[in-house]
């Protein structure tokens, strides 16, 4: 059986990724200070300004406008006529602290409240969580948005390193494969959509990013006479950024998991502290999911947890192997359970997320990172 699927990703300029960029550079500037910050910070871009909103509670000083500046400047955004300039765009700063409503499931669990002197702070929210791995690359993560990330990534990497200096922050990829018998076994087709400036030559730019982008990123055995390219198929991306369109901290939420592949709880994680579980239980759950693949007990996993706010304890743990599991699926659940402490702090404690590391998960994906600590491999 053959069957098409696809992913796409986006560079670091694209605007819905630079407010998640400001957003994680403000967390990750109050967790250096105070490493129990609570912190929920959304941000808007648009048109030649910033707004940044949310709540902030913790020992700390910060210089947020200073950070969001520095964010953009680092993305390279440097001309309000194209997308905008870090020194000349509006930022708008609208933060309180967190609500005393939400605080007081948070500071102390239910489980506290009710004798079972459980040490750990409750859920921040309710929700749902997922987590996946797959054995289709040696990050085990699923090939379309694995492709998708490195081409995205590749992208940005011409462009800061000048080898193509014609090109703009914005940029968007897109891959499809080609699966038989849900096997992945060709590149069908590649989609890239860059920004660039307005003396380049489109045909120039598309044998350059065909060279130098996809050629360097994707195995020359993946690719064949019958794989299609769409390099900026409307002919022209000048304006672009927050100029172009409009952005929004989580908006991304498809592009910094799975790709699509597999399914998502609808919470995003960006600018958000490890005690809200939409972020560190789907760190935790990818984790699982890929100890399970890589000590081979399934060759693909997918883990849904479930919380209440204010409840230290996963309301219900699921795993689904899609037929490939070595041993039954209530024996991983078994095995989770005995493996892994779930509560929000035991999450923190194990996956060490009280780190201002949030700026290196921003990009490209949360999720195949090596030097993460969600993406380490151990023996279960």
């Amino acid at each position: 059986m053959k069957k098409l699927f696809t992913s796409e990703s986006v560079t670091e300029g694209h605007p819905d990724k630079l407010c998640d960029y400001i957003s994680d550079s403000v967390l990750d500037a109050c967790l250096k200070e105070d490493k129990y910050s609570r912190v929920a910070c959304e941000t808007v871009a648009g048109k030649g300004e910033i707004f940044i909103t949310g709540e902030i509670t913790g020992s700390v000083n910060i210089d947020i406008e200073k950070i969001a500046r520095n964010a953009i400047k680092e993305i390279g955004y440097d001309n309000e006529n194209l997308d905008m300039d870090y020194r000349t765009c509006k930022i708008h700063l609208n933060i309180s602290k967190q609500s005393p409503d939400i605080a007081l499931g948070v500071d102390k669990s239910l489980e506290d409240k009710t004798g079972e002197n459980l040490e750990s702070v409750g859920a921040g929210d309710q929700g749902i969580m997922f987590g996946f791995a797959c054995d289709e690359t040696d990050a085990y993560m699923p090939l379309p948005i694995y492709l998708a990330s490195k081409l995205s990534r590749k992208l940005t990497e011409v462009r800061k390193n000048n080898i193509l200096n014609y090109l703009r922050p914005d940029g968007k990829t897109q891959v499809t494969i080609e699966y038989e018998d849900n096997k992945p076994v060709r590149v069908n087709t590649i989609v890239i959509s860059t920004q660039h400036n307005e003396d380049v030559n489109l045909e120039t730019l598309r044998k350059d990013i065909k060279e130098k982008v996809i050629k360097e990123v994707v195995p020359e055995e993946l690719l064949d006479e019958n794989t299609k390219y769409y390099i900026n198929p409307t002919g022209r991306f000048v304006i672009g950024g927050p100029l172009g369109d409009s952005g929004l901290t989580g908006r991304k939420i498809i592009v910094d998991t799975y790709g699509g592949y597999s399914r998502h709880g609808g919470g995003a994680f960006s600018g958000k502290d490890p005690t809200k579980v939409d972020r560190s239980a789907a760190y935790m759950a990818r984790f699982i999911a890929k100890n399970i693949v890589a000590n081979k007990l399934a060759k693909k996993c997918e883990i849904q947890f479930s919380y209440a706010i204010g409840v230290a304890k996963p309301v219900s743990i699921y795993v689904d192997t899609f037929g490939t599991g070595t041993i039954p699926e209530e024996e991983i659940v078994d095995l989770i359970y005995k493996k892994f402490e779930l509560t929000p702090t035991g999450i923190i404690n194990y996956l060490n997320l009280r780190s201002p590391i949030y700026t290196k998960t921003t990009n490209y994906g949360h999720f195949g990172k090596d030097d993460l600590s969600w993406e380490k491999v151990i023996e279960l």
